[in-house]
């Protein structure tokens, strides 16, 4: 049963770091259209 348990351990820990690599790596798309949006004086306190 350790086995297993460690095993376990052993494939989340394998999850995690494949997943932080296709975050490092991944050639993901920039957007491409631009925001640009106006904010009124009043939101902001004096």
């Amino acid at each position: 049963m350790v086995k297993v348990g460690i095993a376990f351990i052993a494939l989340i820990i394998l999850a995690v770091l494949a997943g932080c690599l296709y975050l490092a790596y991944g050639n993901f798309p920039v957007p491409t259209t631009s925001v640009e949006k106006v904010l009124p004086d009043a939101r902001f306190p004096k």
